[in-house]
């Protein structure tokens, strides 16, 4: 496992955006920075089971992260909920493979941060593959009492 990190995050935006900065580059090392460095976190890959503790979540993404291939995310959709010391975020994320526009998938997202001693770290990313939107109609908010 890493070191202690070295980067501070000051704000949960700033943590997600080296987030998804990292995976797109393939980087690694980057990608460990963002996430908390105390073993009760958690991730869910799209499709696949759910993965509990550091070294787990540190194999994981090291396996997804091993190969050449190069991903094109765009975010969407954004909604979050913050506190002093934990947000959510929860996105959209559109996926595809650099330099194919053949096809794309389109997964919801949802982020968790808390911000401790060295500024915000990612407790918590699931992913999980989602219909077009068209399938649900207008999605808009009503009041419905």
């Amino acid at each position: 496992m890493p070191a202690v990190s070295k980067a501070n995050f000051t704000t949960p935006q700033e943590a997600e955006a080296a987030f998804y900065r990292a995976l797109a580059e393939g980087n690694f090392e980057a990608l460990m920075e963002v996430w908390s460095e105390e073993d009760e976190v958690v991730c869910v890959h799209p499709g696949g089971p759910r993965i509990v503790g550091l070294a787990a979540v540190h194999e994981t993404w090291r396996r997804i992260l091993s190969g050449d291939t190069r991903l094109e995310i765009e975010l969407s959709q954004s909604v979050a909920t913050v506190s002093a010391t934990m947000a959510v975020h929860c996105v959209v994320e559109r996926l595809s493979v650099h330099g194919q526009t053949k096809r794309s998938a389109v997964l919801a997202a949802t982020n968790v941060f808390v911000r401790g001693a060295h500024g915000w770290r990612m407790v918590l990313h699931h992913a999980s593959p989602m219909q077009d939107q068209a399938d649900f109609g207008d999605l808009s908010p009503r009041v419905v009492h």
